[in-house]
């Protein structure tokens, strides 16, 4: 048996912006891909903190430590600037290694930096 488990969090990002005329995604700084192991083209859960809205979606990789977060076409309608998100992505674990599995966390400070890794 597999088990859907948190593979990694990005917690309480800023978001830097929203384009809504661009064709999907979400874009975010490669420094912090690099830190919860994200890949391009991945899809991940969006969860703002501010409305309590869930989008899903894929990474676009933005400049390394330039703080973007930019909600990209139809998931642009879910936040604005300043809003606070959570990124989580996922991956399946096989139920022997499921209770010892541990996610790559991160906490976001005001610029979108590496605060604390968990």
């Amino acid at each position: 048996m597999l088990r859907e488990m948190c593979k990694s969090k990005i917690h309480a990002a800023k978001v830097t912006e929203t384009n809504l005329n661009y064709h999907g995604s979400i874009t975010i700084d490669k420094a912090l891909l690099d830190a919860v192991d994200i890949l391009a083209y991945e899809r991940v859960q969006v969860l703002n903190i501010n409305n309590g809205t869930r989008v899903e979606t894929y990474v676009i990789e933005g400049e390394r430590d330039s703080g973007v977060i930019c909600l990209n076409g139809a998931a642009a309608r879910w936040a604005q600037p300043g809003d606070r998100v959570i990124i989580i992505s996922y991956c399946l674990i096989e139920d022997k290694n499921a209770k010892n599995w541990k996610p790559k966390i991160v906490l976001i400070d005001e610029n979108n930096r590496v605060m604390k890794t968990l």
